[in-house]
């Protein structure tokens, strides 16, 4: 699955885009999709850029809990931006976490939510690069209209919509 110089990533909220995350990591490839147990998305990550509600994989220890998400093979080098992009020690942790897949079991590095806030809303492009990627990996259908159903907020500041938009209306 990887060479010696890369190591497993399992994506599940907005770098599930391969736009959005080839823009951050450009060795990033995909190799499957999975989901891993005993987990459930949530939308409760305090943003300590905006304040909005970003994507946990949120442990909750019941094995009918799933997180579907993309693995991804990204070389070593890039782990440190990685880390930046993910807020390692800034609201996100890294954690080793078995990924079910087609291919049988996969051992991926992911990041979960360490400041936490329930009722927190996403804004809407925020959801949409989480959209884009669930439909992009293709996951199944209840999954993506679960999603489809959180409800998200209008962005106070335009231009940032515009931006995090933007890599999905180039051709």
């Amino acid at each position: 699955m990887n060479s010696s110089n890369e190591f497993s990533y399992f994506a599940y909220g907005s770098n599930m885009s391969v736009r959005r995350l080839a823009a951050r990591l450009p060795s990033a490839r995909v190799v499957t999709t999975g989901f891993v147990t005993g987990y459930k998305l949530a939308f409760d990550k305090l943003s300590k850029k905006d304040g909005s509600g970003k994507c946990d994989c949120e442990h909750t220890g019941n094995v009918g809990d799933r997180v579907y998400g993309v693995i991804f093979s990204v070389v070593h080098s890039e782990r440190e931006t990685l880390d930046t992009f993910e807020g390692a020690g800034k609201g996100y942790e890294p954690l080793s976490v078995r990924v079910d897949t087609a291919i049988g079991g996969v051992y991926a590095l992911t990041y979960v939510a360490t400041k936490k806030q329930p009722g927190l809303l996403p804004y809407h492009w925020y959801k949409q690069h989480v959209l884009v990627g669930a439909r992009e990996a293709n996951l199944p259908g209840d999954y993506v209209r679960a999603i489809e159903a959180v409800v998200s907020i209008d962005d106070p500041d335009p231009a940032r919509t515009e931006t995090e938009l933007r890599a999905y209306s180039a051709t």
